[in-house]
């Protein structure tokens, strides 16, 4: 074969591996070991795009590379195939979640005729070395039993803050029996009921267990979560984008509700520690920092009537001058505190703030809101009276949901009193900081400035003492204590869907019981739909197959009334259960009898490269940081920590087509706005936009815009039916650009035709009898950004077409070549030809016009310098994984070995080899064809001689009076007397000679050599 033939060439090679499992691992090798793990996909029916598989070719360069070095490589790859895609995709074509799963990710038809590539298609065609023996499917019973398993250790489980662990709940209910609970530190909610030994032993089993509960890791609570009600079911929150759903863009609403919870929060300082000892970005580091977010201050009680607010600062040295207290919205005194006068307005601002999701809360430093509840709370030490807010800057979830503002010493605070100033429950802003004007803006600075109109504290500052004197007085008066605070909440862990690992749960007397792990799995049964129930209860209560029988330890009939039968919890976990632990199930995938043998956990310990996104830092990376934080507590796993060195791949940016209205003219519009249409751009001064926006009459600037268009156009303007009047006029004054529609082809241009009544009064826009002229069409003027790879914005680039028309290899070196594996960048397909030519020119290195062509000669100096730098080039670039340099690197090898004319083994073989782990298909082959017999997968690397790159020879300009006149290569290994005779002896030189006097001879080694003559 003497021209290079991609398609056949890796499909050759993906069967060989297949065939004789080249990448099979195995946990029993004198080798050292490598464990290598990418994030495993979610696999929806889009399947791979170009830029799903950038981490992946980085992990698998390093993984070749890995065995090339003589590493035992564990390299798996696996499916987290549970989630809300799936299940809404059943909702709306009645096919199983789980037959679309398997579709998805094993390819075919699906029941809507659909033809589906397959996730596992697609990555077998870019030809990585996973050990599919391995491959892990989170919505297999076979391994969801065992995150049924971890939750039942975590709901057998306490956190013993003495021990600084997690420990056996049968321990705490001994310690129960022999001492009570008055010397148990544990992680739990404050203010529990205190008990003695002999009060314990006389509670009933139903009483013990309920007190447990307050203990246990995994709890059930009352608390607000992110309910959407189009998706019926509660939402995280990086499941919520600019306060609606991710899926689908449904509305979000704060309510509270029973749930599952971890305590991940008993976990938080060791969260915290434990991040120091990784090899991660810092920026994913300081996320978790942030996100856990330590604070140490004071927890301070404010009483109000029969009733106690307790509030977290981190300034008690501040608490003379409180001037008003803030409760959350959701906060459960509001209710039970607010007068009837104030009712109505607080219920009005409850039900606006509910529709706000906590995120978006959090976001919104700028909107000042809130209501007066007409309630006084007492001030601890001066004993004054401290009027009660609600406001939606507070959150229930974070601290306790209160805070007691401090307007001179805290920006909010401050700009909240100014706002309600002369309002009732709003006193003057009470200034403490000896000499400093808060006329203007609060002072917040922790620095040496003394306190005043604070009794004790005055002359002392929050330097010099002033903290610790105010906790000690507040825990004098028993109205508060010192107190270290996290700003990480327990995890809400149940979600109200069917495609979902089920509790292992069922309730007796309204208690939850754990099923023993010897049952397992409990397995989804079987519903109607996948909607929640007419009442309002999850999918799950569809089942008619859905509760336990303590007898048969098996599940049976709801109709089964027998007293041993009891109903099954009805939600399923969230899609990060099982993403928290799948690292250990790698390991030892095909045990049948545990998630995981000691001897295999402790032979791979822990993944030694982790690569995925950034967009996990709170979600996915957190939360399997605390399960194996449970887990190595209980003698489960020898690790602290999942993944020791961690690199987040920048994502591959796809080309959106945007068509705009054409028509460069300016246009003024009742003095108020401007309208370019080139591109259609909104213009309004800043001030006008301001008065428009206080004065909420944005809706009237729309209608002005609207009607201008139609009577000027005699055009409707529903190409914005999307929008409601404010969000038009929002969207406009916020970004100044509206993109009518996204195009790629004709197809897709005329189905916004159709839709978008557009006329011949725009340049390069048609009437409908101009909507079938492809010529016309393809005729509309696009203009092109880059955004993020997305189906519904046309712009995905399918590997499969890349495969087919340049191969696998050529599609490894583009991705790598692209730019830096963390850095984001645009894909351009045009550039890939660039990649395939060299492919072509490594294939023409070892061919001739007859085929293939070795020769067994040794190599010349200059090749083996080309070899020996590019061998050096690229181990140093994998090793500090910059792999785009090493695809530049290849390139100029093969253009220096075309140009040397080298088809020496001695310098081939090498080659084929450094490139096998970026270009395996065409690396194996060449390595066949070279005459070996086994794969090129374990071939050891070559090594780097410096000898080689050691120059020889010097390229010495040669001048005469300073003037250069040519250049001679001379030796650089000689002393200055012989360089000077060498030159002297050089033909040229004794020609600009002749005649000459030679005055002074200037040489330099290794730089010039210059005769002064006369």
């Amino acid at each position: 074969m003497t021209n290079y033939d991609h398609k056949s060439i890796e499909a050759k090679w993906q069967k060989h591996w297949a065939t004789n499992k080249t990448f099979k691992a195995t946990n029993n090798s004198d080798k050292p070991k490598f464990y290598a793990l990418d994030m495993f996909p979610y696999p929806s029916g889009a399947g791979l795009h170009v830029g799903h598989p950038l981490g992946y070719i980085a992990s698998d360069i390093v993984s070749r590379y890995k065995r090339h070095k003589g590493f035992n490589v564990l390299h798996p790859m696996g499916y987290d195939s549970f989630g809300l895609p799936a299940e809404q995709y059943a909702i709306q074509t009645g096919q199983h979640p789980a037959e679309t799963t398997k579709t998805n990710i094993e390819g075919g038809t699906d029941k809507s005729g659909n033809k589906i590539a397959g996730y596992r298609n697609q990555m077998d065609r870019i030809g990585f070395s996973f050990d599919w023996d391995r491959e892990v499917r989170t919505s297999s019973p076979d391994y969801y039993k065992y995150t049924q398993e971890i939750f039942i250790m975590l709901f057998d489980s306490w956190y013993d803050n003495d021990a600084d662990k997690a420990q056996p709940i049968s321990l705490l209910e001994s310690r129960f029996r022999e001492s009570g609970n008055s010397n148990i530190n544990a992680a739990t909610e404050e203010d529990l009921r205190q008990f003695t030994a002999a009060e314990w032993n006389a509670f009933t089993e139903k009483e013990q267990q309920e007190i447990l509960l307050d203990y246990r890791l995994t709890f059930l609570a009352d608390t607000e979560v992110n309910w959407c009600p189009a998706l019926g079911t509660v939402l995280a929150n990086d499941e919520i984008v600019n306060g609606v759903s991710e899926r689908g863009g449904h509305p979000v609403v704060r309510k509270k509700m029973r749930q599952w919870m971890m305590r991940i929060s008993a976990f938080a300082e060791r969260l915290l520690t434990g991040l120091e000892g990784l090899d991660w970005a810092e920026s994913i580091k300081e996320i978790q920092r942030n996100w856990i977010g330590k604070s140490v201050g004071a927890m301070v009680s404010f009483q109000l009537n029969d009733h106690k607010i307790d509030v977290f600062t981190t300034r008690p040295d501040t608490i003379y001058g409180v001037t008003f207290m803030t409760l959350a919205p959701e906060h459960e005194l509001v209710d039970q505190i607010t007068t009837a006068a104030q009712k109505d307005a607080v219920e009005a601002y409850k039900k606006a703030t509910a529709a706000r999701s906590e995120r978006e809360r959090m976001a919104d430093v700028k909107t000042i809101s809130g209501v007066f509840t007409g309630a006084y709370a007492t001030h601890p030490l001066s004993g004054e009276p401290v009027p009660v807010w609600i406001g939606d800057y507070v959150l229930a979830g974070y601290g306790t949901g209160a805070v007691m503002a401090v307007p001179c010493g805290d920006e909010r605070d401050y700009a909240f009193a100014n706002y309600f100033a002369g309002q009732e429950g709003m006193p003057a802003i009470k200034n403490i900081f000896d000499g400093v004007d808060i006329s203007e803006e609060a002072y917040g600075a922790k620095d040496k400035t003394p306190l005043c109109n604070s009794d004790f504290l005055n002359g002392m500052s929050y330097q010099t003492g002033a903290m610790a004197a105010a906790i000690e007085k507040l825990e004098e008066v028993g109205s508060g204590k010192g107190k270290t605070n996290y700003r990480l909440r327990d995890a809400v862990f149940s979600r109200q869907r069917y495609w979902g690992e089920p509790f292992p749960v069922y309730y007796k007397d309204g208690l939850p019981q754990m099923i023993d792990s010897k049952h397992l799995p409990i397995a989804l049964p079987e519903v109607d739909e996948y909607l929640p129930t007419e009442d309002g209860a999850p999918p799950l209560g569809r089942a008619t197959t859905w509760s336990w029988c303590t007898v048969e330890n098996k599940v049976v009939s709801n109709d089964d009334d027998r007293d041993c039968v009891y109903p099954l919890e009805l939600n399923t976990m969230p899609g990060w259960a099982g993403s928290s632990w799948y690292m250990f199930r790698y390991m030892d995938a095909n045990n049948e009898n545990e998630m995981f043998s000691a001897a295999a956990q402790e032979y791979w310990n822990n993944v030694d490269l982790y690569i995925g996104g950034s967009e996990h830092a709170t979600g996915h990376l957190l939360y399997s940081r605390f399960w194996v934080k449970l887990l190595h507590d209980l003698g489960k796993v020898t690790v602290k920590e999942p993944f020791q060195k961690m690199i987040n791949q920048g994502m591959i940016l796809g080309e959106s087509a945007f068509v705009h209205m054409i028509k460069p003219k300016l246009i003024s519009l009742k003095d108020r706005v401007k309208i370019d249409l080139n591109p259609p751009i909104i213009v309004i001064d800043e001030k006008v936009a301001k008065g428009l926006l206080d004065s909420n009459k944005l809706s009237d600037l729309h209608q002005d815009v609207v009607n201008y268009f139609e009577e000027q156009y005699k055009m409707s303007l529903e190409f914005n039916k999307d929008y409601d009047k404010y969000d038009l006029c929002f969207e406009i004054l916020k970004s100044g650009n509206i993109p009518i529609a996204n195009v790629v082809n004709a197809e897709i241009k005329t189905k916004f035709l159709k839709e978008y009544h557009t006329t011949k009064n725009f340049e390069y826009f048609y009437d409908s009898s101009g909507l079938n002229k492809i010529d016309e069409l393809k005729s509309i003027p696009l203009f092109f950004e880059p955004e993020k790879m997305s189906k519904s914005k046309y712009n995905v680039v399918s590997p499969d077409d890349i495969c087919d028309q340049y191969g696998a290899d050529t599609l490894r070196l583009y991705e790598m070549f692209l730019g830096p594996l963390e850095q984001a960048k645009p894909w351009n397909t045009a550039g890939i030809t660039g990649v395939y030519g060299f492919m072509k020119k490594l294939w023409k290195l070892y061919h001739n016009d007859n085929g293939f062509s070795v020769s067994e000669e040794k190599a010349s100096p200059d090749s083996m310098k080309t070899l020996h730098k590019t061998i050096k080039k690229v181990q140093d670039d994998i090793e500090n994984f910059s792999f785009n340099t090493s695809v530049s690197s290849f390139m100029i090898a093969v253009n220096e070995l075309t140009a040397q004319k080298c088809n020496s083994r001695e310098v081939l073989e090498p080659l084929a080899v450094l490139v096998s782990p970026y270009a395996p298909h065409i690396a194996e082959e060449l390595w066949s064809l070279l005459g070996h017999k086994e794969s090129i997968s374990e071939v050891p690397f070559p090594v780097f001689d410096e000898k080689h790159l050691v120059e020889s020879s010097k390229t010495y300009p040669i001048s005469f009076n300073g003037k250069m006149k040519f250049t001679l290569d001379l030796p650089v290994d000689v002393s200055k007397d012989e360089l000077e005779k060498m030159v002297l002896g050089n033909k040229k030189v004794q020609q600009q000679l002749e005649g000459k006097q030679i005055r002074k001879t200037i040489i330099v080694p290794g730089k010039i050599v210059n005769f002064v003559v006369g």
